[in-house]
């Protein structure tokens, strides 16, 4: 029997910590919606067997999932942590007005996104080559975000009630209609995506 959890934030480990069998507690994060994406992040504890690993990772790929073998329990994982150093910078280029919250979306909904799905960032590294990847990320790291705190500007928005499509105002403004027309976008746009895609993709 495995014990397999879908939290996004919690420690595999800590949530496995009082059961009897922790060599049998693994991590199974879902992305939203889960019924149309395909990632499924498995995440190790130090307890957790190899043979049970395997057999998630197998149980996953027959439901038609896309997992991935996250070989440490870390906050975050590893697709939420990458989601989220693209949000701090985001935050971080609208809070010092270097481009408004519109303009950071189309700046990747017309750029880097568009090319995502087919180059990721390790081998989009490999592609440039990682002599220029390392020239680029000498000259540019000191100049992004790096606190390890939320943005000042999101916590003054929070503060204010500004919470997104719950309340109709966040970086944006959003009517009832604005954010359903969000939500069917999205939905429409990865019914498209995965009826394109090859099987097991």
């Amino acid at each position: 029997m495995i014990l397999a959890t879908s939290t996004s934030v919690m420690s595999i480990t800590e949530i496995g910590s009082r059961a009897r069998h922790r060599e049998r507690v693994i991590g199974t994060h879902f992305w939203n919606p889960p019924y149309l994406i395909l990632l499924v992040e498995v995440v190790r504890t130090e307890q957790v067997e190899a043979a049970v690993v395997e057999r998630t990772l197998a149980i996953l790929r027959r439901a038609g999932k896309h997992p991935i073998d996250c070989k440490k329990d870390v906050p975050g994982f590893v697709a939420n942590r990458l989601q989220h150093a693209l949000w701090r910078e985001a935050i971080s280029i609208v809070e010092h007005g270097i481009a408004d919250a519109a303009t950071v979306d189309e700046s990747i909904r017309f750029g880097p996104g568009l090319r995502l799905p087919v180059l990721a960032p390790m081998e989009n590294a490999d592609m440039v080559g990682l002599d220029l990847t390392l020239a680029i990320h000498d000259y540019i790291l000191p100049h992004l975000e790096a606190s390890g705190a939320p943005s000042p500007l999101l916590r003054e928005k929070v503060a204010a009630g500004d919470l997104g499509f719950k309340t109709g105002r966040g970086f944006a403004e959003w009517s009832p209609e604005a954010a359903e027309a969000s939500r069917r976008r999205l939905v429409e746009y990865l019914v498209h995506v995965l009826g394109d895609a090859p099987r097991g993709h």
